[in-house]
Protein backbone atom coordinates (compact mmCIF):
# COMPACT_ATOMS: atom_id res chain seq x y z
CA UNK A 1 0.00 0.00 0.00
CA UNK A 2 1.37 3.43 -0.90
CA UNK A 3 2.19 5.82 1.98
CA UNK A 4 -1.02 7.17 3.48
CA UNK A 5 0.23 10.74 3.52
CA UNK A 6 0.54 10.77 -0.27
CA UNK A 7 -3.12 9.98 -0.84
CA UNK A 8 -5.24 10.80 2.19
CA UNK A 9 -6.05 14.14 3.75
CA UNK A 10 -8.98 15.52 5.71
CA UNK A 11 -10.75 12.48 7.09
CA UNK A 12 -7.54 10.42 7.07
CA UNK A 13 -5.76 13.06 9.15
CA UNK A 14 -8.69 12.92 11.54
CA UNK A 15 -8.46 9.12 11.63
CA UNK A 16 -4.76 9.21 12.42
CA UNK A 17 -5.33 11.71 15.22
CA UNK A 18 -8.25 9.78 16.71
CA UNK A 19 -6.46 6.44 16.59
CA UNK A 20 -4.44 7.59 19.61
CA UNK A 21 -7.63 7.23 21.64
CA UNK A 22 -8.74 3.98 23.22
CA UNK A 23 -12.18 3.14 21.87
CA UNK A 24 -14.89 0.94 23.37
CA UNK A 25 -18.21 -0.40 22.11
CA UNK A 26 -20.71 -3.18 22.60
CA UNK A 27 -19.90 -5.70 19.85
CA UNK A 28 -23.07 -7.80 20.08
CA UNK A 29 -26.56 -6.96 18.90
CA UNK A 30 -28.89 -4.83 20.98
CA UNK A 31 -31.30 -6.77 23.21
CA UNK A 32 -31.32 -9.73 25.61
CA UNK A 33 -28.95 -12.62 25.01
CA UNK A 34 -27.00 -15.31 26.75
CA UNK A 35 -23.68 -13.62 25.98
CA UNK A 36 -22.75 -9.99 25.39
CA UNK A 37 -19.36 -8.69 24.27
CA UNK A 38 -17.69 -5.36 25.00
CA UNK A 39 -14.63 -4.61 22.87
CA UNK A 40 -11.76 -2.15 23.46
CA UNK A 41 -8.94 -1.17 21.11
CA UNK A 42 -6.01 1.14 21.80
CA UNK A 43 -2.27 1.55 22.08
CA UNK A 44 -1.99 0.36 25.69
CA UNK A 45 -4.80 -1.39 27.56
CA UNK A 46 -3.04 -2.29 30.81
CA UNK A 47 -4.85 0.44 32.75
CA UNK A 48 -8.18 -1.09 31.63
CA UNK A 49 -7.09 -4.63 32.45
CA UNK A 50 -5.98 -3.60 35.93
CA UNK A 51 -8.95 -1.30 36.50
CA UNK A 52 -11.63 -3.76 35.42
CA UNK A 53 -10.09 -7.17 36.15
CA UNK A 54 -7.64 -6.30 38.91
CA UNK A 55 -4.86 -8.55 37.61
CA UNK A 56 -2.84 -9.29 34.51
CA UNK A 57 -4.17 -11.90 32.09
CA UNK A 58 -2.26 -14.01 29.58
CA UNK A 59 -2.39 -12.90 25.93
CA UNK A 60 -4.54 -14.89 23.52
CA UNK A 61 -5.91 -17.13 26.28
CA UNK A 62 -9.43 -17.11 27.64
CA UNK A 63 -9.41 -16.01 31.29
CA UNK A 64 -12.42 -16.36 33.57
CA UNK A 65 -12.64 -13.05 35.46
CA UNK A 66 -14.78 -10.75 37.52
CA UNK A 67 -15.43 -7.37 35.90
CA UNK A 68 -15.16 -4.63 38.53
CA UNK A 69 -16.42 -1.08 38.92
CA UNK A 70 -14.45 1.83 40.40
CA UNK A 71 -15.31 0.75 43.96
CA UNK A 72 -14.19 -2.82 43.33
CA UNK A 73 -17.77 -4.11 43.22
CA UNK A 74 -18.59 -6.83 40.70
CA UNK A 75 -20.45 -5.62 37.58
CA UNK A 76 -20.44 -9.04 35.94
CA UNK A 77 -18.30 -12.11 35.51
CA UNK A 78 -17.25 -13.85 32.35
CA UNK A 79 -14.38 -14.43 29.93
CA UNK A 80 -11.69 -11.88 29.04
CA UNK A 81 -9.50 -12.13 25.92
CA UNK A 82 -6.44 -9.93 25.42
CA UNK A 83 -4.65 -9.53 22.08
CA UNK A 84 -1.50 -7.37 22.31
CA UNK A 85 -0.57 -5.22 19.30
CA UNK A 86 0.08 -5.83 16.48
CA UNK A 87 -1.45 -9.32 16.52
CA UNK A 88 -5.11 -8.34 16.64
CA UNK A 89 -8.01 -7.44 14.38
CA UNK A 90 -7.28 -3.70 14.51
CA UNK A 91 -3.49 -3.93 14.70
CA UNK A 92 -3.70 -2.29 18.14
CA UNK A 93 -4.08 -3.98 21.51
CA UNK A 94 -7.59 -5.38 21.82
CA UNK A 95 -9.48 -6.49 24.93
CA UNK A 96 -12.80 -8.32 24.74
CA UNK A 97 -15.01 -8.78 27.78
CA UNK A 98 -17.55 -11.55 27.24
CA UNK A 99 -20.23 -11.41 29.89
CA UNK A 100 -23.99 -11.82 30.12
CA UNK A 101 -26.07 -10.31 27.36
CA UNK A 102 -28.21 -7.78 29.22
CA UNK A 103 -28.05 -4.17 28.02
CA UNK A 104 -27.85 -2.78 31.57
CA UNK A 105 -24.76 -4.91 32.27
CA UNK A 106 -23.12 -4.13 28.94
CA UNK A 107 -23.79 -0.40 29.31
CA UNK A 108 -22.26 -0.50 32.78
CA UNK A 109 -19.10 -2.12 31.37
CA UNK A 110 -18.86 0.52 28.65
CA UNK A 111 -19.29 3.33 31.19
CA UNK A 112 -16.58 1.79 33.36
CA UNK A 113 -14.22 1.81 30.35
CA UNK A 114 -15.14 5.44 29.64
CA UNK A 115 -14.37 6.39 33.25
CA UNK A 116 -10.90 4.87 32.77
CA UNK A 117 -10.26 7.07 29.72
CA UNK A 118 -11.81 5.36 26.70
CA UNK A 119 -14.31 6.94 24.38
CA UNK A 120 -17.27 5.27 22.67
CA UNK A 121 -16.35 4.12 19.17
CA UNK A 122 -17.94 5.50 16.04
CA UNK A 123 -19.74 3.09 13.67
CA UNK A 124 -17.15 0.99 11.88
CA UNK A 125 -14.20 2.46 13.77
CA UNK A 126 -12.68 -0.91 14.68
CA UNK A 127 -12.63 -1.91 10.99
CA UNK A 128 -11.42 1.58 10.11
CA UNK A 129 -8.39 1.14 12.36
CA UNK A 130 -7.72 -2.28 10.86
CA UNK A 131 -7.65 -0.60 7.44
CA UNK A 132 -5.38 2.23 8.59
CA UNK A 133 -2.99 -0.24 10.25
CA UNK A 134 -2.76 -2.35 7.06
CA UNK A 135 -4.50 -5.35 8.58
CA UNK A 136 -6.86 -5.38 5.58
CA UNK A 137 -7.60 -3.34 2.49
CA UNK A 138 -10.80 -1.41 1.84
CA UNK A 139 -12.52 -4.15 -0.16
CA UNK A 140 -11.87 -6.62 2.66
CA UNK A 141 -13.20 -4.16 5.23
CA UNK A 142 -16.40 -3.69 3.23
CA UNK A 143 -16.76 -7.47 2.96
CA UNK A 144 -17.00 -7.65 6.76
CA UNK A 145 -20.09 -5.45 6.69
CA UNK A 146 -21.44 -7.45 3.73
CA UNK A 147 -21.01 -10.70 5.67
CA UNK A 148 -22.92 -9.28 8.64
CA UNK A 149 -25.71 -8.04 6.35
CA UNK A 150 -25.84 -11.14 4.12
CA UNK A 151 -29.44 -12.20 3.42
CA UNK A 152 -28.60 -15.61 1.92
CA UNK A 153 -25.99 -18.33 2.31
CA UNK A 154 -24.73 -17.55 -1.22
CA UNK A 155 -24.19 -13.89 -0.31
CA UNK A 156 -22.43 -14.94 2.90
CA UNK A 157 -20.07 -17.26 1.02
CA UNK A 158 -19.24 -14.50 -1.46
CA UNK A 159 -18.57 -12.04 1.37
CA UNK A 160 -16.22 -14.51 3.05
CA UNK A 161 -14.23 -14.85 -0.18
CA UNK A 162 -13.87 -11.07 -0.42
CA UNK A 163 -12.97 -10.87 3.26
CA UNK A 164 -10.21 -13.42 2.66
CA UNK A 165 -8.84 -11.28 -0.16
CA UNK A 166 -10.02 -13.09 -3.33
CA UNK A 167 -11.43 -9.90 -4.87
CA UNK A 168 -8.43 -7.82 -3.81
CA UNK A 169 -6.00 -10.31 -5.38
CA UNK A 170 -7.76 -9.97 -8.73
CA UNK A 171 -7.69 -6.17 -8.50
CA UNK A 172 -4.00 -6.19 -7.55
CA UNK A 173 -3.25 -8.45 -10.53
CA UNK A 174 -5.02 -6.00 -12.84
CA UNK A 175 -3.09 -3.09 -11.34
CA UNK A 176 0.22 -4.92 -11.81
CA UNK A 177 -0.72 -5.75 -15.41
CA UNK A 178 -1.53 -2.09 -16.01
CA UNK A 179 1.71 -0.91 -14.39
CA UNK A 180 3.76 -3.06 -16.79
CA UNK A 181 1.95 -1.51 -19.77
CA UNK A 182 2.42 1.98 -18.34
CA UNK A 183 6.15 1.38 -17.95
CA UNK A 184 6.35 0.36 -21.62
CA UNK A 185 4.28 3.32 -22.85
CA UNK A 186 6.07 5.95 -20.79
CA UNK A 187 9.49 4.55 -21.72
CA UNK A 188 8.52 4.83 -25.40
CA UNK A 189 7.45 8.45 -24.83
CA UNK A 190 10.71 9.27 -23.04
CA UNK A 191 12.88 7.95 -25.90
CA UNK A 192 11.26 9.32 -29.07
CA UNK A 193 14.56 9.34 -30.99
CA UNK A 194 14.48 5.56 -31.39
CA UNK A 195 13.98 4.45 -34.99
CA UNK A 196 11.26 1.99 -34.00
CA UNK A 197 7.88 3.44 -32.99
CA UNK A 198 7.19 1.25 -29.99
CA UNK A 199 3.79 2.87 -29.49
CA UNK A 200 2.56 1.36 -32.76
CA UNK A 201 3.87 -2.09 -31.90
CA UNK A 202 1.08 -4.68 -32.11
CA UNK A 203 2.46 -6.25 -28.93
CA UNK A 204 1.30 -3.13 -27.09
CA UNK A 205 -2.19 -3.35 -28.55
CA UNK A 206 -2.32 -7.05 -27.73
CA UNK A 207 -1.36 -6.29 -24.12
CA UNK A 208 -4.04 -3.60 -23.93
CA UNK A 209 -6.65 -5.96 -25.41
CA UNK A 210 -5.72 -8.64 -22.86
CA UNK A 211 -5.98 -6.08 -20.05
CA UNK A 212 -9.47 -5.12 -21.22
CA UNK A 213 -10.50 -8.78 -21.35
CA UNK A 214 -9.16 -9.39 -17.84
CA UNK A 215 -11.01 -6.34 -16.46
CA UNK A 216 -14.21 -7.51 -18.20
CA UNK A 217 -13.94 -10.95 -16.56
CA UNK A 218 -13.49 -9.38 -13.11
CA UNK A 219 -16.36 -6.96 -13.81
CA UNK A 220 -18.71 -9.83 -14.71
CA UNK A 221 -17.84 -11.63 -11.47
CA UNK A 222 -18.26 -8.39 -9.51
CA UNK A 223 -21.70 -7.88 -11.06
CA UNK A 224 -22.70 -11.32 -9.82
CA UNK A 225 -21.39 -10.50 -6.36
CA UNK A 226 -23.28 -7.22 -6.35
CA UNK A 227 -26.49 -9.04 -7.33
CA UNK A 228 -26.06 -11.55 -4.50
CA UNK A 229 -25.44 -8.71 -2.04
CA UNK A 230 -27.98 -6.07 -3.05
CA UNK A 231 -30.49 -8.01 -5.10
CA UNK A 232 -32.32 -6.84 -8.20
CA UNK A 233 -34.66 -3.87 -7.92
CA UNK A 234 -37.81 -4.93 -9.77
CA UNK A 235 -40.71 -2.49 -10.19
CA UNK A 236 -44.20 -3.68 -11.09
CA UNK A 237 -45.88 -0.97 -13.18
CA UNK A 238 -49.04 -0.78 -15.24
CA UNK A 239 -52.56 0.50 -15.53
CA UNK A 240 -54.98 0.20 -12.62
CA UNK A 241 -56.40 -3.29 -12.04
CA UNK A 242 -53.90 -4.99 -14.36
CA UNK A 243 -52.91 -7.43 -11.62
CA UNK A 244 -49.71 -5.91 -10.24
CA UNK A 245 -50.63 -6.55 -6.62
CA UNK A 246 -51.75 -10.10 -7.42
CA UNK A 247 -48.36 -10.75 -9.03
CA UNK A 248 -46.56 -9.32 -5.98
CA UNK A 249 -48.57 -11.60 -3.67
CA UNK A 250 -47.89 -14.65 -5.86
CA UNK A 251 -44.15 -13.99 -6.04
CA UNK A 252 -43.89 -13.21 -2.33
CA UNK A 253 -46.07 -16.12 -1.27
CA UNK A 254 -48.20 -14.01 1.06
CA UNK A 255 -50.94 -11.39 1.02
CA UNK A 256 -48.66 -8.35 1.12
CA UNK A 257 -50.89 -6.20 -1.06
CA UNK A 258 -54.66 -5.71 -0.90
CA UNK A 259 -56.33 -7.07 -4.03
CA UNK A 260 -59.84 -6.01 -5.03
CA UNK A 261 -61.76 -5.62 -8.32
CA UNK A 262 -61.79 -1.85 -7.70
CA UNK A 263 -59.32 -0.01 -9.93
CA UNK A 264 -56.79 2.11 -8.05
CA UNK A 265 -56.71 0.03 -4.87
CA UNK A 266 -52.93 0.46 -4.50
CA UNK A 267 -52.15 4.12 -3.83
CA UNK A 268 -48.75 3.86 -2.22
CA UNK A 269 -45.50 2.01 -2.82
CA UNK A 270 -45.32 -1.54 -1.42
CA UNK A 271 -41.96 -3.32 -1.03
CA UNK A 272 -41.15 -6.97 -0.58
CA UNK A 273 -37.79 -8.77 -0.47
CA UNK A 274 -37.83 -12.35 -1.73
CA UNK A 275 -35.39 -14.99 -2.96
CA UNK A 276 -36.37 -16.39 -6.36
CA UNK A 277 -34.33 -19.41 -7.48
CA UNK A 278 -31.30 -17.96 -5.72
CA UNK A 279 -31.76 -14.44 -7.12
CA UNK A 280 -32.53 -11.82 -4.43
CA UNK A 281 -35.38 -9.59 -5.61
CA UNK A 282 -36.43 -6.25 -4.15
CA UNK A 283 -39.95 -6.06 -5.58
CA UNK A 284 -41.78 -2.74 -5.64
CA UNK A 285 -45.53 -2.63 -6.32
CA UNK A 286 -46.77 0.76 -7.50
CA UNK A 287 -50.02 2.60 -7.99
CA UNK A 288 -51.80 2.16 -11.33
CA UNK A 289 -50.63 4.72 -13.89
CA UNK A 290 -53.45 6.96 -15.07
CA UNK A 291 -54.58 10.59 -14.99
CA UNK A 292 -56.74 11.24 -11.95
CA UNK A 293 -58.27 14.13 -10.05
CA UNK A 294 -58.03 12.22 -6.78
CA UNK A 295 -55.23 13.90 -4.83
CA UNK A 296 -54.20 10.74 -2.96
CA UNK A 297 -54.12 8.58 -6.07
CA UNK A 298 -52.25 11.29 -7.99
CA UNK A 299 -49.54 11.27 -5.32
CA UNK A 300 -49.35 7.48 -5.67
CA UNK A 301 -48.82 7.86 -9.42
CA UNK A 302 -46.02 10.39 -8.83
CA UNK A 303 -44.35 7.96 -6.45
CA UNK A 304 -44.75 5.17 -8.99
CA UNK A 305 -42.84 7.16 -11.61
CA UNK A 306 -40.13 7.88 -9.06
CA UNK A 307 -39.69 4.14 -8.43
CA UNK A 308 -39.71 3.43 -12.16
CA UNK A 309 -36.85 5.87 -12.65
CA UNK A 310 -34.71 4.10 -10.02
CA UNK A 311 -35.48 0.49 -11.00
CA UNK A 312 -32.99 -2.04 -12.32
CA UNK A 313 -35.79 -3.76 -14.20
CA UNK A 314 -39.44 -2.97 -14.86
CA UNK A 315 -42.31 -5.36 -15.43
CA UNK A 316 -45.16 -3.59 -17.20
CA UNK A 317 -48.30 -5.56 -16.35
CA UNK A 318 -51.12 -5.61 -18.90
CA UNK A 319 -54.62 -7.09 -18.60
CA UNK A 320 -54.58 -9.57 -21.48
CA UNK A 321 -58.40 -9.66 -21.55
CA UNK A 322 -58.40 -6.03 -22.68
CA UNK A 323 -55.09 -5.42 -24.43
CA UNK A 324 -53.19 -7.56 -26.95
CA UNK A 325 -50.65 -4.91 -27.97
CA UNK A 326 -47.84 -6.34 -30.10
CA UNK A 327 -45.04 -4.40 -28.38
CA UNK A 328 -44.13 -2.70 -25.15
CA UNK A 329 -43.68 0.65 -26.87
CA UNK A 330 -47.20 0.59 -28.28
CA UNK A 331 -48.78 -0.40 -24.95
CA UNK A 332 -46.70 2.05 -22.86
CA UNK A 333 -45.87 5.06 -25.07
CA UNK A 334 -45.74 7.37 -22.04
CA UNK A 335 -42.57 5.71 -20.78
CA UNK A 336 -40.78 6.03 -24.10
CA UNK A 337 -41.90 9.64 -24.44
CA UNK A 338 -40.62 10.39 -20.96
CA UNK A 339 -37.40 8.36 -21.11
CA UNK A 340 -36.46 7.90 -24.78
CA UNK A 341 -32.86 6.91 -23.95
CA UNK A 342 -33.61 4.71 -20.95
CA UNK A 343 -31.18 1.85 -20.33
CA UNK A 344 -33.56 0.04 -18.01
CA UNK A 345 -34.67 -3.49 -18.75
CA UNK A 346 -38.34 -3.41 -19.73
CA UNK A 347 -40.49 -6.53 -19.89
CA UNK A 348 -44.11 -6.76 -20.98
CA UNK A 349 -46.25 -9.13 -18.88
CA UNK A 350 -49.67 -10.14 -20.22
CA UNK A 351 -51.63 -11.13 -17.13
CA UNK A 352 -54.96 -12.91 -16.59
CA UNK A 353 -54.42 -15.59 -19.23
CA UNK A 354 -56.70 -17.84 -17.15
CA UNK A 355 -59.50 -15.64 -18.55
CA UNK A 356 -58.15 -14.57 -21.96
CA UNK A 357 -56.97 -18.04 -22.92
CA UNK A 358 -53.48 -17.03 -24.09
CA UNK A 359 -50.76 -19.67 -23.85
CA UNK A 360 -48.42 -19.33 -20.90
CA UNK A 361 -44.79 -18.38 -21.42
CA UNK A 362 -42.91 -16.23 -23.90
CA UNK A 363 -45.22 -14.51 -26.39
CA UNK A 364 -44.28 -15.55 -29.97
CA UNK A 365 -43.14 -12.69 -32.20
CA UNK A 366 -43.00 -10.16 -29.36
CA UNK A 367 -39.67 -9.15 -27.85
CA UNK A 368 -39.40 -9.62 -24.04
CA UNK A 369 -43.09 -10.33 -23.52
CA UNK A 370 -44.50 -13.10 -21.32
CA UNK A 371 -48.02 -14.36 -20.73
CA UNK A 372 -48.90 -15.35 -17.16
CA UNK A 373 -51.71 -15.80 -14.71
CA UNK A 374 -50.86 -14.24 -11.36
CA UNK A 375 -54.00 -15.84 -9.92
CA UNK A 376 -53.18 -19.39 -11.12
CA UNK A 377 -49.39 -18.85 -10.93
CA UNK A 378 -48.85 -20.14 -14.46
CA UNK A 379 -46.14 -18.89 -16.83
CA UNK A 380 -43.85 -17.94 -13.96
CA UNK A 381 -40.97 -20.25 -14.88
CA UNK A 382 -40.20 -18.59 -18.20
CA UNK A 383 -40.59 -15.12 -16.67
CA UNK A 384 -38.21 -15.92 -13.82
CA UNK A 385 -35.72 -17.44 -16.25
CA UNK A 386 -35.90 -14.25 -18.31
CA UNK A 387 -35.28 -12.07 -15.24
CA UNK A 388 -32.22 -14.12 -14.28
CA UNK A 389 -30.83 -14.04 -17.81
CA UNK A 390 -31.39 -10.32 -18.33
CA UNK A 391 -29.75 -9.58 -14.97
CA UNK A 392 -26.79 -11.78 -15.88
CA UNK A 393 -27.41 -14.02 -12.90
CA UNK A 394 -25.55 -17.33 -13.07
CA UNK A 395 -27.60 -19.11 -10.41
CA UNK A 396 -24.63 -20.10 -8.24
CA UNK A 397 -21.99 -18.48 -6.04
CA UNK A 398 -19.00 -20.72 -6.76
CA UNK A 399 -15.89 -18.60 -7.15
CA UNK A 400 -17.81 -15.34 -6.71
CA UNK A 401 -17.02 -12.58 -4.26
CA UNK A 402 -19.10 -9.78 -2.78
CA UNK A 403 -18.94 -6.46 -4.58
CA UNK A 404 -20.54 -3.07 -4.22
CA UNK A 405 -21.88 -0.55 -6.68
CA UNK A 406 -18.77 1.62 -6.28
CA UNK A 407 -16.60 -1.36 -7.29
CA UNK A 408 -18.62 -1.82 -10.47
CA UNK A 409 -18.36 1.88 -11.29
CA UNK A 410 -14.58 1.85 -10.81
CA UNK A 411 -14.16 -1.22 -13.05
CA UNK A 412 -16.44 0.26 -15.72
CA UNK A 413 -14.59 3.59 -15.59
CA UNK A 414 -11.22 1.85 -15.91
CA UNK A 415 -12.48 -0.07 -18.93
CA UNK A 416 -13.84 3.09 -20.58
CA UNK A 417 -10.55 4.95 -20.03
CA UNK A 418 -8.54 2.17 -21.69
CA UNK A 419 -10.91 2.15 -24.68
CA UNK A 420 -10.49 5.91 -25.04
CA UNK A 421 -6.72 5.66 -24.68
CA UNK A 422 -6.44 2.97 -27.36
CA UNK A 423 -8.58 5.02 -29.75
CA UNK A 424 -6.40 8.09 -29.19
CA UNK A 425 -3.25 6.09 -29.82
CA UNK A 426 -4.54 4.42 -32.99
CA UNK A 427 -6.17 7.50 -34.49
CA UNK A 428 -3.75 10.24 -33.46
CA UNK A 429 -0.62 8.50 -32.20
CA UNK A 430 -1.22 10.28 -28.90
CA UNK A 431 0.98 8.26 -26.56
CA UNK A 432 0.87 10.95 -23.87
CA UNK A 433 -2.93 10.79 -23.78
CA UNK A 434 -2.83 7.00 -23.56
CA UNK A 435 -0.37 7.26 -20.67
CA UNK A 436 -2.70 9.66 -18.84
CA UNK A 437 -5.75 7.46 -19.46
CA UNK A 438 -3.84 4.45 -18.12
CA UNK A 439 -2.82 6.45 -15.04
CA UNK A 440 -6.45 7.40 -14.39
CA UNK A 441 -7.58 3.81 -15.01
CA UNK A 442 -5.05 2.54 -12.47
CA UNK A 443 -6.34 5.10 -9.99
CA UNK A 444 -9.91 3.81 -10.52
CA UNK A 445 -8.82 0.24 -9.77
CA UNK A 446 -6.73 1.28 -6.77
CA UNK A 447 -9.76 3.02 -5.24
CA UNK A 448 -11.38 -0.40 -4.86
CA UNK A 449 -8.74 -1.60 -2.41
CA UNK A 450 -8.13 1.82 -0.87
CA UNK A 451 -4.71 2.70 -2.25
CA UNK A 452 -6.29 5.84 -3.72
CA UNK A 453 -9.43 6.87 -1.85
CA UNK A 454 -11.30 10.15 -1.55
CA UNK A 455 -11.98 11.49 1.93
CA UNK A 456 -15.76 11.52 1.70
CA UNK A 457 -15.85 7.98 0.30
CA UNK A 458 -14.03 6.59 3.34
CA UNK A 459 -16.38 8.47 5.63
CA UNK A 460 -19.45 7.03 3.89
CA UNK A 461 -18.09 3.49 3.86
CA UNK A 462 -17.18 3.17 7.54
CA UNK A 463 -20.13 5.18 8.85
CA UNK A 464 -22.43 2.55 7.27
CA UNK A 465 -20.95 -0.19 9.52
CA UNK A 466 -22.55 -1.20 12.78
CA UNK A 467 -21.08 0.11 16.04
CA UNK A 468 -18.60 -2.33 17.54
CA UNK A 469 -17.30 -3.57 14.18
Amino acid sequence: KAPLGAFFSGIIVSMLQNDKDTIVAIATATGRGGVGVVRLSGKDLHVYIQGMIGREILPRQASYCRFLDAAGEIIDQGVALYFPAPHSFTGESVLELQGHGGMVILDALVQRCVSLGARVARPGEFSERAFINDKMDLAQAEAIADLIDASSIEAAKSAVRSMQGDFSKLINQLVEEMIQIRIYVEAAIDFPEEEIDFLQDEKLFSALDKLMQDITIVLEKAQQGSLLKDGLSLVLAGRPNAGKSSLLNSLAGNETAIVTPVAGTTRDVLREKIMLNGLPLNIVDTAGLRDTDNEIEAEGVRRAWREIEAADQILFIVDSTQDHAPSLQSVWPEFFDRYPNSKQQLTLVLNKIDISGLSAGAVPGVQTAFAISAKEQTGFDSLVEHLQKSAGFLGHSEGLFSARRRHLVSLENALDLIVIGIAQLRNAGAGELLAEDLRQAQKELSEITGQFTSDDLLGRIFSSFCIGK
